[in-house]
């Protein structure tokens, strides 16, 4: 061990392009193999202070930065997502904390506006129960969705649940005046599915399905 306690213990590979280094047997950053060779790191070699200072503070941090903003220009992504997608490729946390703030200072994550984008998308396929559980599997907090649900229900761009069930069995081509029961039960399900509660079901199929 060095004395001053940075060793580069191992030097593992991670695939193709990137490494793992270890410094005194612990775990510190992936390098991609270009930047192995312009820091010259070896395995059982001392890395000098201002090197690694240079990496956790510039390389990772500016690398961490260009993958969110990359990552953004192909589609929205929530804040837990981006975490999730730095954390795969094994960023420590710091560096996750700053690659985040960087790309939020600009507007670029904005879970509020992604909540409200993904429902304008998903409201005519979708009950609200099942675009808040969806959204909330993507890391956003409830209060956000609710907040973004009653904003745009006071806006007028929310339309109501049976609405949206009525337009789901419009493209299905469902009548509930021809249907058979088994039609009628084989939608029942599509809605229940897509996260309408009964009363609803029951509205817009014009039918008692209580044994649904």
């Amino acid at each position: 061990m060095s004395r001053y306690g940075m060793l580069i213990t191992k030097i593992e590979e991670l695939d193709k392009k990137r490494t793992r280094i270890y410094i005194d047997e612990e775990f510190a950053f992936v390098l991609y193999k270009g930047e192995l060779r312009a820091y010259k790191l070896e395995e059982g070699q001392e890395i000098g202070i201002e090197e690694y200072n240079r990496i956790v503070e510039e390389t990772l941090p500016k690398r961490a930065k260009l993958r969110c903003m990359n990552l953004l220009k192909a589609r929205a992504y929530t804040e837990r997502q981006l975490r999730e997608k730095l954390a795969r490729s094994e960023y420590p946390e710091r560096i996750i904390e700053e690659a985040i703030a960087y790309v939020k200072s600009f507007g670029y994550v904005d879970d509020r506006q992604y909540a409200q984008d993904f429902i304008a998308c998903h409201m005519t396929g979708r009950s609200c129960r099942r675009m808040e559980q969806d959204l909330m599997g993507k890391g956003i907090g409830r209060d956000i969705i609710q907040e973004v649900m009653s904003d745009m229900e006071e806006e007028g761009e929310m339309p109501e649940e049976t609405d949206m069930a009525a337009k789901i069995l419009k493209k299905k081509n469902y009548d509930p005046e021809t249907a058979s029961n088994k039609e009628k039960q084989k939608m029942a399900a599509l809605l229940y599915r897509k996260g309408f509660q009964m009363d609803t079901i029951r509205s817009v199929l014009l039918l008692d399905i209580s044994s649904i």
